[in-house]
């Protein structure tokens, strides 16, 4: 098929999405999974409309759309909405994603295999993609002390992934020929790298209300809304740290300190439909199917485990906190998708254990693959079950 013009590949993209979207409706499925499959049937491994190095190219599109998600899930941080949660996500995040980190590393190791990479693979399982779990709350218009929890925990859960990875790397590295570096500098880093992507997040959240003073038409502020978001997430990507959290503190200090927060939501809700389904195509076209066989044991354990360990610390830290009951049970399957967080800490991992960089980046993959295909529908099952999708929309 001959290569065509970007704007045409845009409009394949949307109209393909739309389609298939609506096509798994019937079907009782979140129109998220109809935009990966979309994604997945026009893409390179399947009808090939898509070219590799279309997709490739689109990473802008995945760029934006996550800033956009990061920074709409900062504007439910009210302060009201933590005097109504608690504390309970906060412990509820760091149970699941170390339950899911020390899962993988303890079944690896006794599986035989080597401890420095058991220790990297499985410090990759902490990551949790919050994008479709977002997408099919609003779609279904969730509502319940279970959305509101999930929404704290898949926030909160990028910082955990992150700390408990530097932490891995460190000892990983203690264990290898590369372990001439400060041990005390070294577990410092993942803290530093947390904090200055909330601080960038504070401080673009706090700035963006000089200009809202001044214009007040709804077409000037949204231009604002949009030149911040992308602000917050290109001063993170340049400092190296992560754009989701700088976005995310973005959105929950200007919601704090602003009664603007709700028609700046209400304008992000009119812009964002279009770039998220693009962001799920894309997606969609970015997973590569014929690597599924190459995974073996390594990637049977790191799929399966991983999930285990996700839905065992969840339910403990649900237990501990003494949430609801529907909270304990179904929380732990809303937190299985597993997306960029993940592959972007694969490229960390493949300077830390370089002979396993091949090994550990097919099995991430296989694993997003698995996650992000069957991730949405168990969320809205486990959304259903608790009582908190009431019809459909």
């Amino acid at each position: 098929m001959p290569e065509l013009n970007t704007m045409m590949y845009l409009s394949l993209l949307l109209l393909g999405g739309l389609f298939c979207g609506r096509l798994v409706k019937h079907i009782k499925l979140p129109n998220v999974t109809g935009y990966l499959l979309a994604g997945l049937l026009m893409g390179p491994c399947v009808l090939k409309i898509l070219p590799e190095a279309t997709v490739n190219s689109f990473n802008l599109i995945s760029q934006m759309a996550l800033a956009f998600i990061a920074f709409t899930i900062g504007l439910s941080f009210k302060r009201s909405y933590f005097k109504r949660v608690g504390t309970a996500p906060v412990i509820i995040a760091i149970f699941e994603a170390l339950a899911a980190v020390f899962f993988v590393q303890l079944i690896l190791v006794l599986a035989g295999f080597d401890p420095a990479f058991s220790i990297v693979l499985g410090a990759i399982a902490a990551a949790t993609a919050p994008a479709a779990t977002i997408m099919v709350i609003k779609q279904y218009h969730a509502k319940g002390p279970l959305t509101d929890t999930l929404l704290s925990v898949v926030a909160i859960d990028d910082a955990v992934a992150l700390v408990a990875f530097g932490f891995a790397v460190t000892i990983a590295k203690t264990m290898t020929s590369a372990g001439d570096t400060n041990l005390l500098l070294s577990l410092l880093e993942p803290f530093g790298e947390v904090f200055l992507s909330l601080l960038i997040g504070l401080v673009l959240g706090v700035l963006i209300t000089v200009p809202l003073k001044h214009f007040k038409k709804q077409g000037n502020r949204l231009v604002i809304l949009i030149a911040f978001v992308f602000l917050s997430s290109s001063l993170a990507s340049q400092f190296g740290v992560s754009e989701l959290l700088a976005c995310m503190m973005a959105g929950a200090a200007f919601c704090n300190i602003s009664p603007e927060s709700d028609r700046l939501a209400d304008l992000a809700d009119q812009i964002t439909p279009p770039l998220f389904l693009m962001f799920f195509v894309v997606s969609g076209a970015s997973l590569d199917i014929s690597i599924l066989p190459s995974i073996g044991l390594i990637g049977i354990i790191y799929v399966t485990v991983r999930v285990i360990g996700k839905i065992t610390g969840a339910y403990l830290g649900a237990k501990i906190m003494k949430t609801p009951s529907q909270v304990a049970k179904y929380l732990g399957p809303t937190l299985i998708p597993q997306a960029g967080v993940a592959i972007g800490l694969t490229i960390v991992a493949q300077s830390v254990v370089p002979e396993y960089a091949d090994t550990i980046r097919a099995v991430v993959l296989c694993g997003t693959l698995i996650y992000e295909l069957v991730g949405p529908v168990i969320t809205k099952w486990s959304l259903t079950k608790a009582g908190e999708i009431k019809s459909e929309s």
